[in-house]
């Protein structure tokens, strides 16, 4: 199974110049803590992922250092070029470049680079959680046709 097959299509985006209080207020009414930062394609209308914004980064580079939050950008505290996993890859090789770079959350993108998604640890448990039941069936469908047929 590939990442694109897992993560979510319904991206909440930003661009890079709206301002820091449109990003928090935008986290609050879709409810997320992520934010991929996109540069709209004008030719396919489609989006290129160019930073991602945390709660965390809010937070921390900004109301913990008593900034304006009114006086800065997205573009101001986004983190710039995040990695991305192309759509075709494996789930276990996104899990890899989440451990290496430190995030729960990568952008996916297809081809020329354009944002398909998002994957998140929780699709990823999600995915694990489904195929491990699979496995419990198994065994319980092993333990009944034994039973059955060894009475």
């Amino acid at each position: 199974m590939n990442v694109g097959e897992v993560c979510k299509p319904n991206v909440v985006t930003i661009r890079e110049f709206d301002e820091l209080s449109v990003a928090a207020k935008l986290m609050r009414e879709r409810h997320v803590g992520y934010l991929i930062v996109v540069d709209p394609q004008p030719l396919d209308a489609k989006l290129k992922p160019i930073g991602v914004l945390t709660d965390r980064d809010i937070v921390v580079g900004v109301l913990a250092r008593d900034a304006d939050i009114r006086a800065l950008r997205v573009g101001d505290v986004m983190t710039r070029e995040p990695v991305v996993v192309d759509e075709d890859k494996s789930i276990g090789f996104a899990l890899k470049e989440m451990r290496r770079i430190g995030v729960r959350r990568l952008p996916i993108v297809g081809r020329a680079g354009c944002l398909v998604g998002v994957l998140s640890l929780d699709d990823v448990i999600e995915v694990l959680a489904k195929e491990l039941l699979g496995v419990s069936s198994s065994i319980g469908s092993e333990l009944r046709m034994e039973t059955e047929l060894r009475p």
